[in-house]
């Protein structure tokens, strides 16, 4: 019995067969939303569509949970890492219930099933001599008599100007260079912090460029014939370009896989080896048939999710491991691949704690339909995506609340209205003196619609989700359109059949949109059945061998006359400015700064309480003013003066398109601060993205944060331009000034505004002196931007206005 509680699904002739996999998530933290739209959300949305299509369709997916970082996160929390898997499988678990994610099943790579299938394929790879043995050297800790994998050694960095000294043995978090740990100066034992040394292994290899034509051969055709992503392709060409090389398979660890063979039985099975054998495994325990899964590629089609991190162990790695046991695998048809999701002022960050986790999600009381929308609206499928609170804000208040909910409200509700008002709830006949097919607005209608249907499968089919979204949206526009072209209300009084015909049509392309919804808001399509008063399991289906395609591109015969209609309501709500404030805050910085602020927050509200405690003389107590409060309230408003400006020297980390707007840049702008700052620059005309990149600029960083189309910029990049505005060139500071040092104006002195009010209008007044003289240098009046490294200047516009 699957997990489902129903029995297994297994291939049937005849039938499209799909098996769904998506990269099975490392178990030693919480998911953050990056992690759940690369993979498995992404995933589930196509596994919905393929079964309302009608496809015999599987989603396996589980938790990855051998390896040194599981070790690792063990150490840290002090316990077992069996039991650090419990806890957070619990919690991966938790996570994707609430996100709707339907798997057929979630399991686990600790199983005693993937030891079996591990060990199984391992010995098969053996005997066909795809194996070799190698002899390398590595840290070994006397003290804990074991060897150290990467991320058990810390030490100095041997990079020159860097020698930061808790480089770990993989990679430097300071200057980001990859390492092997025999590379670290003065290492050290993570655990013990004794000395190790240096000691020969002996170790397992996977001979890939033995295995170099079989594979090049499965990539040719399968990339062609399975329409892989074109990042999946290049990542893949760029593998085979530099060579395949021998590939070790063996760690010297204890929890994992262990190896199979007298000599290496002390060692298990590198994470990337037996990670995708987990695909398999986890199968095995969702039917005993498996095999007719996984050894069946004339009747079955792979397809599988993941971000593009992952994409060589999918391409090149797991396929070498299954050609190399000679017997006839499933091999992947399909790789669907995504980009990076950045967050706000950053990355996302599993390890940093940057960003939103999948366990804060359920305490915003943000529904889970408009974080799957949003995730899906924003996913990366060809470069990176941002997410930001004000563009959730904007898609869901525009594009779920105003164009879809208001249609099925609209709808719903005048269905709904008593006799005389409406239709009391009932689905009106159309009377035979009108049809659809003769009615010119509503066959135009019509006609759209099944256009959009086709373009929808076409999208859908090619797991070009964004595009199925975005298509299937386009028929909530054209519906409110028709309603507003129609004028039901007007109709109602003056021309009942048509009127009729008109409701009877809007009434489908509800029930259609709850239909082609369903893979991407499955909470929502529940929800508007509910109202419709029809049970979702029989009707949310697409399937052509029962015709229902066709059906629903005639949009007034979908729903039948005469049926009752529940009770409408309201399906999205509003999200306001102070709503988006408030999780900005709440949300900004790592995991361990909430912490940190939520505490500071807990003892000044004790501090208030403690402060309340003065008697206003009538025996009542009130809160005394603080002395700030009362200096604030007298203090006059300073004068207008360059020093209330505070300009800091800023690099731009990064720079990418506007998502939603073609003459926008949004830029990432280390301006000194723990975070950088997102700022959002009208300079496309202008400047080239390549020349945006790892660029100094001068930044105006105490402006009121101002929302440019769906993200909030948080400071401005200072810029000058001629007289015609045909040119614009950034102000540049000198290259060697120091990111983040306030920039200067000779002969005055004092502090900026922490931020400055734009009722004073403040900057408004200074701007106007601010300007290029013919030397180039940017000046206020006379004086120049002056930092402690020279004078801030641009390239070529003199006498310019700055701003």
């Amino acid at each position: 019995m699957a997990q489902n509680g129903k029995p297994p699904k297994l291939p049937v002739e005849g039938k499209r067969n799909i098996l769904i996999t998506s990269a099975l998530p490392y178990v030693n933290n919480v998911p953050h939303l990056g992690n759940i739209i690369g993979c498995v959300l992404s995933a589930d949305v196509f596994a919905r569509y393929c079964r309302i299509r009608g496809y015999n369709t599987i989603y396996i997916c589980g938790t990855d949970e051998y390896g040194t970082a599981t070790e690792t996160k063990a150490m840290e929390e002090n316990c077992s890492p069996k039991e650090i898997c419990d806890k957070y499988y619990a919690i991966h678990k938790e996570v994707y219930n609430w996100f709707n994610i339907s798997f057929d099943e979630f399991g686990r790579t600790s199983c005693p099933q993937q030891t079996e299938v591990c060990q199984e394929i391992f010995k098969k790879i053996f005997e066909n001599n795809w194996l070799s043995e190698n002899t390398m050297q590595q840290l070994y800790c006397d003290t804990c008599e074991r060897f150290l994998a990467d991320r058990l050694v810390e030490g100095t960095c041997p990079t020159p100007g860097c020698e930061y000294d808790s480089a770990r043995g993989d990679q430097c978090e300071k200057c980001g260079k990859l390492l092997n740990p025999t590379e670290l100066k003065n290492p050290r034992c993570k655990v013990c912090q004794k000395t190790p040394r240096i000691r020969d292994t002996d170790h397992l290899f996977l001979e890939l460029p033995l295995l170099k034509d079989r594979l090049e051969k499965y990539i040719t055709q399968m990339s062609v014939a399975g329409g892989w992503s074109q990042n999946a392709i290049q990542t893949t060409n760029s593998w085979l370009r530099e060579g395949l090389k021998p590939r070790c398979i063996t760690r010297d660890l204890k929890w994992g896989v262990p190896v199979p063979h007298e000599k290496y039985k002390d060692k298990v099975f590198y994470v990337w080896f037996d990670a995708p054998i987990g695909y398999v495994s986890i199968t095995s325990c969702y039917t005993r048939d498996w095999e007719k899964w996984w050894k069946n590629p004339e009747n079955v089609e792979l397809y599988q999710f993941m971000g593009k991190d992952n994409v060589p162990f999918h391409t090149v790695m797991f396929p070498s491991t299954l050609l190399g046991t000679g017997e006839n695998w499933t091999l992947m048809k399909t790789i669907s691949v995504t980009e990076y999701l950045n967050y706000e002022a950053g990355k996302f960050s599993k390890s940093k704690g940057i960003g939103v986790f999948g366990n804060d999600v359920k305490d915003t009381e943000i529904p889970v339909e408009v974080w799957r929308y949003y995730l899906l609206t924003n996913r990366p499928e060809v470069s990176d995506t941002l997410f930001t609170w004000p563009d959730l804000q904007a898609k869901l208040n525009s594009e779920l609340l105003n164009n879809l909910g208001n249609f099925i409200n609209r709808v719903l509700s005048f269905i709904a209205k008593p006799a005389g008002q409406g239709y009391d709830s009932i689905i009106p006949s159309i009377p035979d003196d009108v049809s659809g097919d003769s009615h010119n607005l509503t066959k135009k209608l019509a006609d759209k619609v099944a256009a959009y249907i086709d373009q929808y499968i076409e999208a859908m089919e090619k797991v070009k989700l964004k595009q199925g979204l975005k298509t299937a949206m386009s028929i909530s526009s054209e519906g409110n359109a028709y309603l507003q072209e129609a004028q039901f209300w007007r109709l109602y009084k003056e021309n009942k059949s048509l009127c009729a015909l008109v409701m009877k049509t809007a009434v489908g392309i509800v029930y259609l949109l709850a239909c082609l919804l369903e893979p991407f808001i499955p909470s929502f399509t529940l929800e508007v059945f509910n109202q419709l008063n029809l049970p979702a399991e029989i009707h949310v289906s697409l399937c052509d061998d029962k015709g229902d395609v066709d059906r629903v591109k005639k949009p007034w015969d979908i729903v039948s006359s005469g049926h009752k209609i529940g009770t409408p309501k309201p399906l999205f709500k509003e999200l306001k400015d102070e709503e988006v404030d408030f999780y900005r805050k709440k949300f900004a910085g790592s995991q361990a700064d909430r912490i940190v602020r939520a505490e500071a927050e807990a003892e000044n509200v004790a501090e208030q309480l403690r402060k309340t405690k003065v008697s206003d003389g009538n025996g009542k107590k009130k809160a005394a003013k603080s002395s700030n409060e009362a200096k604030n309230k007298a203090a006059p408003e300073p004068d207008i003066t360059i020093t209330r400006l505070d300009i800091r020297v800023g690099l731009i980390t990064k720079a990418q398109k506007h998502p939603d707007a073609d003459s926008l840049y949004v830029e990432e702008i280390d301006v000194g601060e723990e975070q950088t700052r997102t700022v959002v620059s009208g300079l496309v005309k202008y400047i080239p993205l390549d020349e945006m990149q790892n660029r100094k600029v001068c930044v105006l960083c105490n402006l009121k944060p101002a929302s440019m189309r769906g993200i909030k910029s948080q400071a401005m990049v200072l810029a000058a331009s001629n007289d015609d505005h045909s040119k614009v060139e950034l102000v540049e500071p000198p290259s060697s000034a120091k990111v983040g040092e306030r920039i200067t104006f000779p002969g005055s002195e004092g502090n900026p505004d922490e931020l400055l009010n734009p009722k004073k209008k403040v900057w408004e007044t200074l701007q106007v002196d601010l300007h290029t003289n013919e030397d180039l240098v940017a000046c206020y009046k006379n004086v120049p931007l002056t930092t402690s490294a020279g004078v801030c200047k641009v390239s070529s516009i003199r006498s310019g206005s700055i701003k």
